[in-house]
């Protein structure tokens, strides 16, 4: 248990930052939640101090105040240098939460970056999303040197995600019958655990880790990824046994207006291949080194379940009418047909990609 610290999360309403706003708490510290306070409350404990950085509203109430450890989630570059004026010269470490988006390239594992936004950009877009992160991590590095820590997550899956992209998939199992699933099965498929992430972030702060890692679990198949989430929910109880599961390929889903990712039409951390390859193996080694440990899937749905048991409904996702009508089409093609978009399929294979050095 390390000791108490004044612990300043900036955000701190919704999904990570309010997971690690949350930790921060149940381990003792003296927790300080700054955001507008529009998506949400701050966790039971916390102090909460209006903040809206897009008018500097509420900088005046954390100036001067020094910090044992600042967490920030922001994506739009105009909002980090005047919260790093008011903060980073009385903050003994800084955890900046980037993104794998930083990446230029999807389809293959690459470590080019994107060319950075203005430092001074409002550009919320989704296109500028990674840009934006690129210029604020460089933000975060000339400020603060050897105290920042920046982490660039994949997918963060876990209670709180409001898209459903785990979530897609243990409410669809719950529900029973014949489920859509996207081939191939060795499709990889990578993401991190909200509550691995907030304890790997609060652990890194006692110990100082700086530097820049990906933040994400090693890759597993798709379709051992789903045995697994049908395993978890037959130990815990929700199933009898593991679902029917009908993999059909990509190709025809996409034909049928099947999205992928998250959203509506969508099936959950799904994405397609060759366009996300690199997108789903990036490397584990770093973070890691780092102190990164990652639960078990069954652990992670078995929480997950836990936290929206008592009203389980999807809010993002396959309509089940939709599904239906896959399901449908697809079991009326030639079977010849199907078994050759299969086959062509299972040629992908997932890379095994060489380790970086951690530079933490």
């Amino acid at each position: 248990m390390s000791t108490e610290k004044q612990i300043l999360v900036l955000g701190g309403t919704v999904f990570l930052s309010r997971t690690i706003a949350e930790h921060a708490v149940a381990r003792g510290h003296q927790v300080t939640v700054a955001s507008r306070g529009a998506t949400g409350a701050p966790p039971e404990g916390a102090e909460f101090v209006t903040l809206d950085r897009a008018t500097g509203d509420g900088l005046d109430a954390l100036r001067g105040r020094a910090f044992d450890a600042v967490f920030d989630v922001a994506r739009i570059p105009a909002h980090i240098g005047p919260v790093l004026d008011a903060l980073a010269d009385d903050a003994g470490h800084w955890s900046f939460v980037s993104t794998i988006s930083v990446y230029k390239h999807f389809d293959i594992l690459s470590e080019e970056l994107h060319e950075p936004t203005a430092a001074d950009s409002t550009d919320a877009a989704l296109e500028a999303y990674g840009p934006s992160k690129v210029v604020c991590e460089q933000l975060v590095r000339e400020r603060l040197g050897d105290k920042a820590f920046i982490t660039r997550p994949g997918l963060i899956v876990g209670p709180g995600d409001r898209n459903d992209r785990l979530g897609y998939w243990p409410l669809r199992f719950a529900e029973g019958g014949e489920v859509l699933a996207p081939g191939p099965r060795e499709r990889p498929v990578q993401w991190i655990d909200v509550d691995d992430y907030a304890d790997f972030l609060l652990d890194a702060a006692d110990t100082g880790e700086h530097g820049t890692v990906d933040a994400i679990g090693a890759p597993v198949e798709f379709g051992a990824f789903l045995d697994q989430v049908g395993e978890a929910l037959v130990e815990h109880g929700v199933l009898s046994a593991p679902p029917e599961l009908t993999w059909v390929s990509q190709e025809f889903l996409l034909e049928q207006g099947v999205n992928p990712w998250s959203g509506p039409d969508s099936l959950g951390m799904w994405v397609p291949t060759p366009d996300y390859d690199g997108f789903q193996t990036r490397p584990t080694g770093p973070a890691a080194a780092a102190g990164f440990r990652a639960s078990d899937l069954a652990d992670t749905v078995k929480r997950w379940w836990h936290a929206n048991a008592e009203a389980p409904h999807l809010k993002a996702g396959l309509s089940r009418q939709k599904e239906g009508e896959v399901l449908a089409a697809w079991h009326d093609k030639p079977t010849a047909e199907g078994l050759a978009e299969l086959d062509a399929e299972r040629r992908f294979a997932v890379p095994q990609a060489e380790t970086p050095a951690y530079d933490g």
